[in-house]
């Protein structure tokens, strides 16, 4: 039974931190990150430590300093929230196919 209360626990953690990093935007496209594909991975370590291992839509970004920056801070702001750490990798590198369903709607690829 603990196992169970601690994987709902994690679950709606992770939630929460979904719905954090989609308050975040590529200033150049009108939708979240989440959307576009850009996170790969989102690990909870003990103590709360999050790590995030995301991509962005190209190597030359305008934005690549700012967006694992605000990243970081959205998540910052939850409470319970220990570490925060934002890892970028080019590998695999992005693509359009990367985006869920409604943002493919949204920018018109369907």
């Amino acid at each position: 039974m603990d196992k169970k209360v601690n994987t709902d626990k994690q679950n709606e953690f992770k939630e929460k931190i979904i719905n954090a990093i989609k308050l975040v935007y590529d200033p150049e496209i009108p939708v979240d990150v989440y959307e576009l594909g850009l996170i790969y991975e989102i690990n909870i370590f003990p103590m709360n430590n999050v790590h995030i291992l995301m991509t962005l839509t190209s190597p030359s970004c305008p934005s690549a300093e700012e967006i694992p920056g605000e990243i970081k801070e959205r998540i910052k702001e939850l409470e319970g929230v220990n570490e925060v750490n934002v890892e970028v990798t080019f590998e695999p590198p992005y693509a359009a196919e990367m985006m869920s369903e409604a943002a493919q709607l949204e920018l018109g690829f369907l």
